[in-house]
């Protein structure tokens, strides 16, 4: 009967050996943790979670131009990302890959950011259809996200090369989000002085509100994200030949599990959905009730996080990864359904306690969500090592974002369509939208981002790195690694272009012999 159990457990993927050979070597040292946990903070420590109330209140884009703004900057994204990936997968220097770019962009693109909470100065009095402001907008946006696109494919990429255990990388990922301490601090500030401003009981101008929130925090941010790009290495080590734009596409075709993860986001993006920050705002009439209902989840968050070690041990991460999704999905539907019901979206005595213990059963797996997913795209960087000889983290990042993000133009589109569709009025004193547009408001940010969005789950169950296979996976690769750091150490160059012919093409029974 134990034997059958064991069997079952290991078909399912259920369970997970508790001792593995490749897990025991520690390679992040302190300074590098540190920085890596400040980068962390570093990424929620900004007001952006409200920055519809900064466009539609603040600098005054029309609905229509922020769809058109959408539509053709999304097609732009589209194209720079694919240039970029080549470019960052054909990387080779001393610093690294990845490292070169986040640290290089890094200064010029904080100072560039700072622009952006001083347009409401330049462009004071305009209406929400200058196309002079428009423009600047625009190009702010093309800008950025061109940017964005170097140093967002580098930062994922690193993550999967900082350390070759994989448990190490995800004790990482769980401290970068335990001791992240006070990242959200200026977002619950910003939402009590916008609650204070709104109602007038400070008399506070709005754009002098975000600019000094957003100078800050961007400052801030920036310089610890550069503390960490400084002390951090790169430890997995890239092939010596640079795989081609052919390799690279092969490397992603036969990498089941990145196409797994891809078909998952991509049917999860037909989720509509809308601000549930614009709902707290526009329909509960405070920004500081979100902070209020999200209290008591605050210490399920904590001791999830506690729990992630022995889940990982007992759990394999594809059924953590799918138990996740489907503990989320049901609490929210319920707080749609008792929402509707008599119209309780609009009372504060029903929403409030309901949402509070719907936070308190979905923070109970929040860590859960934060851990494993980023964890599932290192394993399936390390798989595409495995399988070919060579990683190309970049360029799978912009194939897995292609369709995505095709997608994601259209909801965008969408979805500033949708807003003025359900009749919703910028620059309206809060509380006063129409009850239709409330009601909307409150369904797009609670049950139909679920119903729509719920296909995303069916791709997970047939997530193949589990058990007995990932465990061979990650000895062969630790061996090859050694393998091939061995035959690198005094190498000549003729040696050295052999050993990457091997690599390349996945000669991989004689990867280390010589000529």
């Amino acid at each position: 009967m134990e034997q059958t159990a064991k069997a079952a457990e290991e078909k399912t993927g259920a369970h997970e050996p508790e001792e593995r050979k490749y897990q025991n070597r520690l390679y992040v040292g302190h300074k590098e943790t540190v920085g890596y946990v400040l980068n962390h903070w570093a990424g929620g420590f900004n007001v952006y979670k409200f920055r519809n109330r900064f466009i539609y209140d603040v600098l005054f884009i029309n609905f229509n131009f922020l769809a058109i703004l959408d539509a053709v900057g999304g097609i732009w994204d589209v194209i720079n990302d694919t240039i970029i990936g080549v470019i960052v997968d054909k990387t080779r220097t001393r610093w690294g890959k990845f490292r070169p770019y986040l640290i290089g962009l890094q200064i010029p693109m904080t100072f560039l950011s700072a622009f952006y909470w001083f347009m409401p100065f330049i462009f004071a009095g305009t209406s929400d259809t200058d196309l002079t402001k428009f423009a600047v907008y625009f190009a702010f946006n093309v800008i950025t996200e061109t940017a964005g696109t170097f140093t967002g494919i580098s930062a994922t990429g690193l993550l999967s090369t900082i350390t070759p255990n994989p448990l190490e990388r995800t004790m990482l990922i769980t401290k970068g989000q335990l001791l992240a301490i006070g990242s959200n601090v200026p977002e619950l500030l910003m939402g009590l002085l916008l609650d204070l401003v709104n109602n007038k009981i400070l008399g506070w101008k709005l754009r002098n509100l975000f600019l000094g929130f957003g100078l800050f925090t961007n400052f801030a941010a920036a310089g610890a994200c550069f503390y960490y790009f400084l002390h951090c290495r790169e430890r997995v080590m890239q092939s010596i030949e640079r795989p081609s734009i052919l390799q690279g596409l092969k490397s992603i075709l036969t990498n089941k599990p990145i196409l797994l993860i891809t078909l998952s986001d991509f049917l999860e993006g037909f989720s509509m959905h809308l601000s549930m920050t614009d709902y707290y705002i526009d329909v509960l009439g405070s920004a500081t009730l979100q902070t209020i209902v999200g209290i008591p989840g605050g210490i399920f968050t904590y001791s999830g996080y506690a729990a992630v070690k022995p889940l990982r041990k007992r759990f394999s991460t594809r059924f953590l990864w799918i138990f996740q999704d489907l503990w989320n999905d049901m609490c929210w539907l319920g707080v749609c359904g008792i929402g509707i019901i008599n119209g309780n979206f609009m009372k504060r005595k029903v929403m409030i306690p309901t949402i509070m213990i719907e936070e308190c059963i979905e923070m109970c797996m929040y860590a859960v969500g934060k851990v494993i997913p980023p964890e599932l795209y290192n394993e399936a960087m390390d798989y595409c090592e495995w399988k070919n000889g060579y990683r190309t983290e970049a360029m799978t990042g912009v194939a897995r974002g292609l369709i995505t993000k095709l997608q994601r133009i259209v909801n965008n589109v969408v979805k500033n369509l949708l807003m003025s569709k359900i009749g919703y009025q910028q620059g309206r004193a809060i509380g006063t939208q129409d009850y239709k547009t409330k009601f909307w408001l409150f369904v797009f940010s609670t049950g139909l981002p679920v119903i729509t969005g719920s296909l995303g789950v069916l791709p997970k169950f047939f997530y193949p790195l589990t058990g007995k296979k990932r465990d061979q996976m990650y000895e062969e690769l630790i061996a090859r690694r050694e393998q091939i750091a061995s035959a690198v150490t005094n190498a000549t160059a003729e040696e050295l272009a052999e050993l990457g012919r091997k690599q390349i093409t996945g000669d991989f029974e004689h990867l280390t012999d010589k000529k």
